[in-house]
């Protein structure tokens, strides 16, 4: 059989909500040459498989829940996929138009070296105030949302944010050219796997992308409760994977969370997508989420990250694989 052009991979594990909606853009995509389509399941219990069973174009691999693994995972999938592009989508993440895939491998074309290609995420319009700024923040600092941004070695010679920012990387909405992955693999870690593959990219040598006009619906829809948990995890990720972040101060933390409201609550003013309810309801509710996003920041930068036990009482990802047994 013809090789792939691309292979599009989807993790999935009770993912319901959002997987109908991904599974029809995804297979509703207009791009020269066959694209695969592969999911790997990790042992859903709700209707994953039933929405999978009405897609027989999709490949479905299902792995006993204690197996998977970010990277771990992500590296059988690649293993697996005949395309010479492999595509990564979290399980709620909708592509946007039907030139979303087109758009995501357009960089491969512009160079050899570009072995990476990292996609906008567009906050769902329900995500709360503080996620919402900070989604749109962290890709508007990539580059332009309708060009092409190439990043390479002259970034880890600069060093510090210049660095941190060419190195980010998500597996939400990415690709990666498959015959790279000899040479830059998955690593096998906990968290934050695609930002070491990041990293790992340009430590190479070699070049990745932002594709801004390749984009996703995406925002996790988090509790308070939870959104805490996923910032801890975050963080305590980042640090294992050698990402240097110094302990936050009790002020420190005091003066992020005060700049953190003032800001979003200016920018709430000037919103258009709010009602003036909206406006005064999220002026009361978002300041929560700043005050528990840097309470755990901060708890995050002082634990002990090789302490399992401190940090699997404190993880959003640890509370949720112990529900699952």
């Amino acid at each position: 059989m013809p090789e792939p052009v691309a292979t599009i991979v989807v993790p999935t594990y009770d993912g319901e909500t959002y997987l109908e909606r991904l599974l029809v853009a995804a297979e509703g995509q207009q791009v020269d040459g066959e694209v695969e389509l592969l999911v790997v399941d990790s042992g859903s219990t709700d209707a994953t498989l039933d929405i999978l069973g009405a897609h027989p174009a999709w490949r479905v691999i299902r792995i006993p829940n204690e197996e998977f693994g970010h990277g771990r995972t992500r590296a059988m999938a690649a293993a697996l996929a005949r395309g010479e592009f492999v595509v990564f989508l979290t399980q709620d993440a909708v592509p946007i138009g039907d030139s979303w895939l087109a758009e995501l491998l357009a960089p491969f074309a512009l160079h050899d070296d570009i072995v990476l290609v990292t996609g906008r995420q567009v906050p769902r319009h329900r995500a709360f105030p503080l996620q919402r700024y900070e989604i749109t923040g962290v890709f508007s600092g990539m580059g332009p949302d309708d060009g092409i941004t190439v990043f390479g070695a002259e970034a880890v010679k600069l060093g510090g944010p210049a660095l941190d920012r060419a190195a980010f990387h998500s597996d939400v909405n990415a690709a990666v050219r498959r015959s790279a992955l000899e040479r830059v693999p998955f690593r096998d870690v906990p968290y934050a796997e695609d930002q070491m593959m990041g990293r790992d990219v340009l430590d190479a040598g070699l070049l990745k992308a932002y594709a801004g006009r390749a984009a996703v619906e995406h925002s996790n829809d988090l509790s308070l409760r939870e959104y805490g948990k996923r910032i801890f995890d975050e963080t305590v990720g980042l640090r294992r994977i050698g990402t240097p972040i110094p302990p936050l101060s009790r002020r420190g933390q005091v003066v992020l969370t005060a700049r953190g409201i003032i800001g979003d609550a200016l920018r709430i003013a000037r919103d258009p997508g709010y009602s003036w309810r909206r406006r005064a309801f999220w002026w009361w509710a978002n300041p929560r989420y700043h005050v528990r996003k840097w309470s755990a920041y901060r708890t995050a930068t002082r634990v002990d990250p090789s302490d399992d036990r401190t940090v699997a009482a404190r993880s959003l990802e640890s509370e949720r694989k112990s529900a699952q047994r």
